[in-house]
C-alpha cells in the first residue's frame, strides 16, 4: 500500500515538469499562429482590393464611358486609378510570391514594402489630393436625377454583387487601402518576437509606410493651399473696394514697405538660389509663350488682310505679267490656306491651352512673394518677442507649404511646358514649310536653282531700296521741314527735374509702350523720358533697368529704352544743309532700328542749384560750400530718405549739405535748343 502511494507521488512529480513546459510553449505557438493569420490577412485583403479596383476601372468606368454622358467628368471622378491598379497588381504578385519563402517570408514582405514605397507615394498622393474633388462631383450628380439614374443603373447592371449604392463605394477604396498598410504591418510586428531576424526589417517597413502616409497628408495640405490661391476671381471695382478693411490695408502696406526695403537694400531678403533659378526659368517660359502667342495672332491677322483681296474671283482682262502672276499666286494661296485648319488645331489651340496653364502657377508665384514678406516680418517679430500668435503661425506654415509645393512642382512643370512649346514650334515650322512648298510651285521661279533665286531676290531688294531712297530724297526737297513743338509746362518741368537730379547723360526715352506685369515694374507710354538709376535689377539681370520716371521709380525692359537726344532747332534766317534737313526730319528722338545709337548731347538746364549760405563740413561724409557757389545736386535726400540733407557734387567732391542751404535760380537757356515732343 505504501509502495503504491509512493509510485503515485513519483508519477505526479514527473508530470509537473511536463505541464510547465507545455505552458511555456503555448504562448509562442499562439504568437506564431497570430502572425500567420496577419500575413494571410495582408495577402487576401490585397487580392480583394485589386479585384475591386479592377471592377472600378474595367467595368464601372468603362460602362459609364460607353454611355458618353456629356455632364459626367470621368477623369475628375476616377483620377489616376489606372496607375494605382498597375502598381497594386505588381505588389500583389510580389506578396503572393512570398508564400513560397516560408522561413524568409517576413523578410521578403518587408523588402517588398521598401521596394514599392516611392511608387505608392507617387500614385496615391495624386489620388488622395483629388479625392475631395471627386466627392464633390458625386454630390453634384446626386442632385441631377438623369445622371443619378444612369449611375445607379450602371452599378446594378455591372456590379450588383457589391451592393454599391453610389460611386463613392469604389472611390474610397484606394484611400482606405493606403492607410491600412501600416495597421497590417503593425499587427504582424506585434506577433513577431523581438529576437526574430525579421523584426528589424518589419519595423523599418512599418516606418516607411507611416512616412508614406505622412507625406501624402502633407502633399494634400499643400494642394489645398494651392487650390485656395489658384482660384480665378473676376471682381468688379466695387467688389474690390468692398473687400478693403483695416486689416487688409495694414497687411498690404506692411508688404509694400518690406518690398521697398528689399529693393533699396535697407533690409536683407531671404535668399533661395534654387527657387530663384526655377522661377527665372518659369518666367522665361511664360514670356516665350506670350511672345509666340502674340506673333501667331499677328501673323494670322496679316494673312487675313492679305487674303481679303480675291482677284482670281473676278473676270478681269489682265495681260500676262506681274499682275497675272499675282492673280495666280492669290488663287493658289486661297486654295492652300483657307480650307486648311491644321494651323488652328496644331498651333493656336495648343498655344492657348498652354497659356491658360500658366495662369495658376503665375498666381502661386505671386502669392509666394506676398507670403514670403509676411514670413520675414513674423520671423523678425518672433526673434524679438520669442513667440507668435496662432494666426501668425498659420501664415508662416502657409508660406512653407506654397514654397515646398513650388519647389516640388515647378521643375516638372517647366520641363513639360518646354516640351509643349517645342512641339508647337515644330508644328508651326512644318505647316509653314508645307504652305511654302504648295504655293511656291505656282510661282515662275519655283524651278530656279537656289543660288540664282537668291541672286534675283538680292537684286530685287537692292532695286526697291534704291527707289525708296530716291523717293525719300524727292519728298524731303518738296515738303517743308516739320516745326518742333514745345513741351507743355508740366512735361518740361519733369525733364528739367530729371536733368538736375541725374544729369543729361542719364536720360533715356521710351521707344514703345511698356506695360508692367511684375512687382515694381513701371507702365510707361511711348516717348516718355526717364532717368537711368541702375542698369540691372536686384538679381543682376541687365535686361531690366531701374529708372526714375519723374516721380515713380521702377524697372523697365532695357530693350525699350534708347539714349535721349535733344534736337537742335533751326535758327531764323539760317539756310539748312542736307545733314540739317536729315536731323530736322527726325524731329522725334527715336532712332530707326538699323541706325546706331545716337550720341547723347548735353545741354544746360533752365535752372541751376547754388549755395544760398556758406557751410563748413564737420565729417568726412559732408562737403563745404560757399554762398553763391554752383553745385550739382545728385540726390535730394540722404541714404535713409531724409530730405533734410542733400547729396551734392562741388568741384568733383561729393558729400552732404543741409537741403535748406541750397536754392534754385534760373539761368539763361542757350539759343538754338528746344525740347522735343
Amino acid at each position: 500500500m505504501a509502495s503504491s502511494h509512493a509510485g503515485e507521488s513519483c508519477a505526479a512529480a514527473a508530470a509537473e515538469p511536463e505541464c510547465s513546459i507545455s505552458e511555456e510553449v503555448l504562448p509562442d505557438e499562439r504568437m506564431e499562429h497570430s502572425q500567420r493569420l496577419a500575413v494571410e490577412e495582408l495577402i487576401t485583403t490585397e487580392a480583394s482590393y485589386v479585384h475591386n479596383l479592377q471592377l472600378c476601372v474595367s467595368d464601372v468606368r468603362a460602362h459609364l464611358q460607353e454611355k458618353q454622358l456629356p455632364d459626367l467628368d470621368l477623369e475628375g471622378l476616377f483620377s489616376n486609378t489606372d496607375d494605382i491598379l498597375q502598381v497594386s497588381r505588381r505588389f500583389l504578385e510580389g506578396l503572393e510570391a512570398t508564400a513560397n519563402q516560408e522561413s524568409e517570408q517576413l523578410l521578403c514582405i518587408s523588402a517588398l514594402f521598401q521596394e514599392f514605397k516611392e511608387e505608392m507615394e507617387t500614385v496615391y498622393k495624386i489620388y488622395c489630393a483629388s479625392y475631395e474633388h471627386a466627392l464633390l462631383l458625386v454630390e453634384s450628380y446626386r442632385k441631377d436625377p438623369r445622371l443619378q439614374e444612369e449611375i445607379l443603373e450602371t452599378l446594378k447592371t455591372i456590379v450588383p454583387h457589391t451592393g454599391a449604392s453610389d460611386l463613392s463605394f469604389f472611390l474610397v477604396i484606394p484611400v482606405q487601402r493606403i492607410t491600412r498598410y501600416p495597421l497590417l504591418l503593425q499587427k504582424i510586428l506585434e506577433n513577431t518576437p523581438a529576437s526574430a531576424s525579421a523584426y528589424l526589417a518589419l519595423r523599418s517597413a512599418l516606418s516607411a509606410m507611416a512616412e508614406v502616409n505622412t507625406n501624402i497628408n502633407e502633399y494634400k495640405r499643400r494642394k489645398e493651399v494651392a487650390t485656395k490661391y489658384n482660384k480665378t476671381e473676376h471682381l468688379t471695382l466695387r467688389d474690390r473696394f468692398a473687400r478693403l478693411n483695416t486689416h487688409s490695408i495694414a497687411k498690404k502696406t506692411t508688404r509694400l514697405s518690406r518690398l521697398f526695403m528689399h529693393e533699396t537694400g535697407i533690409a536683407s531678403k531671404t535668399e533661395d538660389k534654387e527657387y530663384d533659378d526655377l522661377e527665372e526659368k518659369f518666367q522665361c517660359v511664360a514670356s516665350s509663350v506670350t511672345a509666340l502667342k502674340e506673333n501667331v495672332v499677328s501673323y494670322l491677322k496679316h494673312l487675313e488682310v492679305f487674303l481679303l483681296s480675291t482677284p482670281h474671283k473676278h473676270e478681269l482682262q489682265i495681260d500676262e505679267g506681274t499682275a497675272q502672276q499675282y492673280r495666280r499666286f492669290a488663287e493658289c494661296l486661297h486654295r492652300s490656306v483657307l480650307p486648311e485648319r491644321r494651323l488652328d488645331r496644331l498651333v493656336c489651340q495648343p498655344l492657348c491651352s498652354l497659356s491658360d496653364m500658366l495662369v495658376g502657377p503665375q498666381q502661386l508665384v505671386k502669392k509666394r512673394l506676398d507670403k514670403l514678406l509676411d514670413y520675414e516680418e513674423i520671423q523678425e517679430r518672433k526673434s524679438e518677442m520669442g513667440s507668435v500668435t496662432y494666426d501668425e503661425e498659420a501664415a508662416m506654415n502657409t508660406y512653407l507649404a506654397i514654397n515646398a509645393l513650388l519647389m516640388a512642382e515647378l521643375p516638372r512643370f517647366n520641363q513639360v511646358a518646354l516640351q509643349l512649346l517645342g512641339q508647337i514650334l515644330c508644328s508651326l515650322t512644318v505647316l509653314q514649310q508645307d504652305l511654302a512648298t504648295q504655293v511656291l510651285q505656282e510661282m515662275p521661279h519655283s524651278h530656279m536653282p537656289l543660288p540664282s533665286f537668291w541672286k534675283m531676290m538680292e537684286d530685287t531688294l537692292q532695286q526697291s531700296g534704291a527707289q525708296l531712297r530716291t523717293f525719300c530724297q524727292k519728298f524731303e526737297t518738296v515738303m517743308p521741314s516739320p516745326v518742333s513743338q514745345p513741351l507743355n509746362p508740366a512735361e518740361e518741368r519733369k525733364v528739367l527735374s530729371l536733368v538736375s537730379r541725374h544729369g543729361p547723360d542719364k536720360l533715356y526715352q521710351v521707344t514703345s509702350n511698356i506695360s508692367g506685369n511684375k512687382d515694381l515694374d513701371l507702365t510707361l507710354q511711348r516717348g516718355q523720358i526717364v532717368a537711368l538709376l541702375q542698369s540691372a535689377d536686384t538679381k543682376g539681370n541687365t535686361s531690366r533697368w531701374l529708372v526714375d520716371a519723374g516721380g515713380p521709380r521702377g524697372f523697365v525692359p532695357a530693350g525699350k529704352l534708347q539714349p535721349y537726344c535733344p534736337v537742335q532747332s533751326q535758327q531764323p534766317g539760317m539756310q539748312m544743309t542736307a545733314l540739317e534737313c536729315e536731323t530736322e526730319r527726325r524731329r522725334h528722338s527715336y532712332a530707326l532700328p538699323e541706325a546706331p545709337k545716337p550720341q547723347v548731347s548735353t545741354f544746360t538746364p533752365a535752372f541751376q542749384v547754388v549755395a544760398g549760405f556758406s557751410f563748413a563740413a564737420r565729417s568726412p561724409q559732408e562737403v563745404s560750400i560757399q554762398a553763391g557757389q554752383p553745385v550739382l545736386l545728385l540726390e535730394p535726400h540722404d541714404k535713409k530718405g531724409s530730405k533734410e540733407w542733400s547729396l551734392v557734387d562741388v568741384n568733383g567732391q561729393k558729400g552732404y549739405v543741409p537741403s535748406s542751404y541750397l536754392v534754385t535760380v534760373p539761368v539763361q537757356e542757350p539759343l538754338g535748343w528746344s525740347l522735343p515732343v
